[in-house]
């Protein structure tokens, strides 16, 4: 696929950025992008360049219609700014912490609202860290709070303490056979407290089992005794700087609502956990927010906050 052509964004920024629609290919300098934005902001690089690539290899997002990057020409078209509308209600950027100051992130603000004006949508937002300097951008704009969200992790050499499931219950690697199970239980439990549609089975595997870097024992499941699939957890390996495996995260995890209460999500959280230990990892991690009220849940069990974020929204009418 050729290259689109470069254009210079308007002004007031310097000539010397450029924007144009991204590829596939840029996945890397997108994932490098927000890795500068995190590790300045937080301490710490919570993305990974498969979340980008599982992203983008969905079935309903066209990357070239639906993302923008902006380019310096006086560092070989270096990406310093992106910005993707990724759903009706929800976009992401990022700005290169060597950047700021030259209105960039005002700028893919704009472009984000101007795009999901076009597709028909009445808001939209994205996630940034409490008190960064996006999201005081966003606040200066007029952004509102939507909802907050919290990165926790399980202190290194910590463990949860195991729950006893009822006879005939069982945590194991899902069979590929039981994948379209999985996606409802997860669907069903997420839509309870989201206000979106239902995402495709197709999407769903673009970012599960189509994942780069997949194994089977990442996608979890307990199966009551009839062997129905009744609990999930969906497990990433976060790499550290040089590529090797360093945190277990969750990604997603859900129990059927009318099995809660009875241990099951411990169970996934257990078994997750001691898995990536296994295979190198020293700490692991999930995040929820304040939609779900399953805060508590895992500060019981002995997780820490590590990071706040408010998802920071615009009414377009």
């Amino acid at each position: 696929m050729p290259t689109p052509l470069l254009e210079p964004l308007p002004e007031p920024l310097p000539s010397h950025l450029v924007s144009r629609p991204l590829t596939a290919d840029d996945a890397r300098a997108v994932y490098e992008t927000m890795a500068a934005q995190e590790r300045h902001d937080i301490g710490t690089v919570e993305i990974e360049e498969a979340d980008i690539v599982g992203d983008w290899q969905r079935p309903s997002f066209d990357v070239g219609t639906s993302t923008v990057g902006v380019f310096d020409r006086h560092h070989g078209d270096l990406l310093v700014g992106y910005a993707e509308v990724n759903g009706p209600e929800r976009g992401d950027a990022a700005v290169r912490p060597s950047h700021r100051g030259l209105g960039i992130g005002t700028w893919l603000a704009g472009w984000m609202r101007d795009l999901a004006r076009a597709r028909g949508s009445v808001i939209v937002g994205m996630p940034v860290p409490e008190g960064s300097p996006g999201d005081l951008l966003l606040s200066s704009l007029g952004y509102h709070v939507r909802w907050t969200s919290w990165v926790l992790k399980l202190p290194q050499g910590a463990r949860i303490v195991e729950r006893t499931l009822s006879p005939g219950y069982v945590v194991r690697p899902a069979e590929p056979a039981e994948y379209p199970a999985v996606h409802d239980v997860v669907e069903d439990a997420f839509l309870e407290w989201s206000s979106r549609e239902r995402e495709s089975f197709e999407d769903f595997a673009a970012t599960t089992y189509l994942r780069p870097g997949f194994e089977p024992w990442h996608l979890l499941v307990v199966v009551d005794p009839d062997g129905t699939v009744v609990g999930v957890a969906n497990v990433q390996l976060v790499a550290d700087e040089e590529g090797e495996a360093s945190e277990a995260f969750i990604s997603r995890l859900a129990v059927r609502r009318d099995l809660r209460g009875r241990g099951l999500a411990q169970a996934l959280m257990v078994d997750a956990f001691a898995r990536a230990r296994e295979h190198g990892a020293e700490t692991a991690g999930l995040s929820t927010d304040s939609r779900t009220g399953a805060l508590g849940l895992y500060e019981k069990v002995g997780m820490e906050v590590t990071s706040t974020w408010l998802h920071r929204a615009c009414h377009l009418t």
